[in-house]
């Protein structure tokens, strides 16, 4: 992902927090990849996507999501996917899909002739988050479809109160802080249907999906990718001690740890 992504100083709201350019950034994909994908094939699935479409990918990421797609459409079809940085997606250039390093808020439109547009887990992070669903959208041919997905970790945390053996853990409400701070749209996947109705969408729709992370699993690796890469700024900023954070990452290894997911919102429509 590029310059409003990449971490400056993390009391910027400018600025993407959880950077490609980490070492925690691939263990990330591979565990979102196992978490998510099949509900995402699905929605894709729900689009028609097959043989001969142009689609674009927003912030590919690991690059699972694209070569899906590429698989699909074949070789008559035609797979762009793009993120402010591109190192994990260089790869798939050997199938022949399309990646370019491109911002979608500051960098030139891109092509206006897509059936489909996706993209998860990007929005929610950027604060010209509409001027980048509205070019999204744009990218789009008529009849053609987009597909969001992010997330809302704000509607619902863990309760050990109302579901015992759950467990919130300190580092877990410090990173949270952490998004707040740093201007990301906590509560964004929520309201992805609506703003696909006012930006003029038919046919839209939306699903929401929750996990129980138990320790060990994709969901655990996924939560402790997130914190490793955070550790530094979180304890700097004093939101959580070093010594919390080292007890409660061992935590997520304990095959007795259980917390919720945040709510994943996937949201789609079709361009009038």
């Amino acid at each position: 992902m590029n310059d409003p992504f990449v971490r400056q100083s993390p009391s910027s709201p400018h600025n993407y927090l959880l950077a490609n350019n980490s070492p925690e950034a691939a263990k990330r994909f591979a565990a979102l990849a196992e978490l998510f994908d099949s509900g995402t094939v699905r929605h894709l699935d729900r689009c028609g996507v097959s043989r001969g479409w142009a689609c674009l990918e927003v912030g590919g990421g690991g690059g699972s999501i694209a070569r899906w797609l590429a698989d699909r459409v074949g070789p008559t079809g035609h797979v762009l996917v793009t993120d402010i940085d591109p190192r994990f997606l260089e790869p798939l250039k050997q199938s022949g899909i399309e990646v370019r390093r491109h911002n979608i808020v500051t960098d030139p439109p891109l092509e206006t002739a897509f059936d489909l547009v996706y993209t998860r887990l990007v929005l929610m992070h950027l604060p010209e988050r509409e001027q980048a669903l509205q070019h999204m959208i744009s990218a789009l041919k008529p009849g053609g479809w987009i597909v969001l997905e992010e997330y809302d970790t704000a509607s619902m945390h863990p309760d050990p109160v109302s579901s015992p053996g759950e467990v919130f853990l300190k580092s877990h409400r410090a990173m949270l802080r952490f998004f707040d701070d740093g201007g990301v749209d906590r509560r964004y996947g929520r309201k992805l249907f609506a703003s696909l109705r006012t930006h003029g969408l038919g046919q839209v729709n939306a699903e929401a999906r929750a996990f129980m992370f138990k320790g060990g699993s994709a969901g655990a690796s996924l939560l402790k990718a997130n914190l490793e890469q955070l550790r530094t700024p979180m304890i700097d900023r004093n939101y959580i001690t070093a010594r919390e954070f080292d007890e409660d990452l061992a935590q997520l290894d304990d095959p007795d740890f259980m917390t919720p997911s945040g709510i994943l919102w996937s949201a789609w429509g079709c361009r009038q």
